[in-house]
């Protein structure tokens, strides 16, 4: 059977790997050091973490990076987005022709506010970016290792190389389906995580689900365009990667950035909360690469930047929520430098 290598020992991870070695796959998980593969190998079924898991034998946990990765097909890349220049870095010499690489990340990059594939191409050799993928859709990790049916996406530019990566990738409860908006897919990913981060501040302020609703549509306008504005097409974010992971992320306890949405209006500090968690809750970073993307672009973006003054600029989630409540009122699909309506008249005309 082929081989698959996992970088990152992250639950997201450990998790991709138990699913593809029970499928029959030989998966070679990278640990960073040894305690951390020998900690990983001692987890039982009993764990809060990972309970109920027991680890196939096909899959073996390693901190030899040369192990992890010898005779592999597929590299999937399941790290914070702000370790991923580090880690394409170490991985880059290992890599043939026929390697695909396959992010796992869902996240930007801070200070370049990148997309994952497009940190990866700064770092491998040009003759391998076509086999550049990228995975995501609603998949809490919990869920996906104790067997629920689950769906995610994964895309790259080139159709062919998306079902090569869905061949080795789809499980019987792991329905894999393909994409080549390769923008779309990731940055529906990333972006759903600030939404996410709203989300639980209405959660935490006791907002009911008519909120909730009307919180996620304008959120998910509000990241198809941007995601238009930087070369995606609208549709992707209506899928799995866009509505599906958005609804899954702002409505399960299980969201890390949920969580932390839910924490700040109890009052506690962002470095508090970041502090106590095990994991990373990546929209906090991805806030502000998004913003920053929206300042850019002069692009009207007020879930957004409200999220980014109470993460950065002390602002207090309730005055947050009510100023998003009572700010000017419009066609829902206009905003400043918002293309959407260019969109549809293309689509109109065409």
């Amino acid at each position: 059977m082929p081989k698959i290598a996992i970088v990152g020992a992250t639950t997201w991870g450990i998790t991709l790997g138990t699913i593809l070695a029970t499928k029959g796959l030989e998966v070679g998980l990278w640990a960073r050091t040894k305690r951390e593969a020998t900690k990983i190998g001692k987890i039982r079924p009993t764990s809060e973490r990972f309970p109920g898991v027991n680890f196939p034998p096909q899959l073996s946990i390693t901190d030899s990076l040369s192990e992890a990765l010898k005779n592999a097909r597929a590299v999937v890349l399941v790290v914070p987005s702000q370790t991923m220049r580090e880690n394409i870095t170490s991985v880059k010499n290992y890599l043939t022709a026929s390697t695909l690489v396959i992010s796992a990340a869902k996240g930007l990059e801070l200070g370049t506010n990148k997309r994952m594939t497009q940190v990866i191409a700064d770092v491998i050799d040009s003759r391998f970016h076509h086999n550049i993928c990228v995975i995501s859709g609603p998949n809490l990790y919990k869920e996906v290792l104790r067997g629920l049916p689950a769906a995610t996406v994964v895309a790259a530019k080139d159709e062919k190389v998306a079902k090569k990566a869905q061949r080795l990738l789809n499980t019987t409860n792991f329905c894999v389906y393909t994409n080549t908006d390769v923008t779309g897919v990731e940055l529906g990913g990333a972006l759903k995580n600030i939404i996410a981060l709203g989300a639980g501040i209405a959660d935490g302020l006791g907002y009911g689900d008519n909120t909730k609703a009307a919180f996620i549509t304008r959120g998910l306008t509000e990241i198809t365009a941007l995601g238009v504005a930087l070369g995606a097409s609208p549709l992707t974010f209506s899928g799995l990667a866009g509505l599906g992971d958005l609804v899954a992320t702002c409505a399960s306890p299980l969201s890390r950035n949920h969580f932390v949405g839910v924490e700040l209006t109890r009052g506690r500090s962002l470095e508090e909360i970041i502090g106590s968690m095990d994991g990373t809750a990546e929209g906090v970073s991805t806030t502000s690469a998004a913003w920053e993307l929206a300042q850019e672009l002069n692009l009207e973006m007020p879930i957004t930047e409200k999220v980014y003054n109470v993460l950065y600029n002390g602002l207090d989630p309730k005055q947050a929520a009510a100023e998003l409540m009572t700010a000017e009122t419009k066609h829902e699909l206009t905003g400043r430098k918002w293309k959407l309506f260019a969109f549809l008249k293309r689509r109109k005309g065409s």
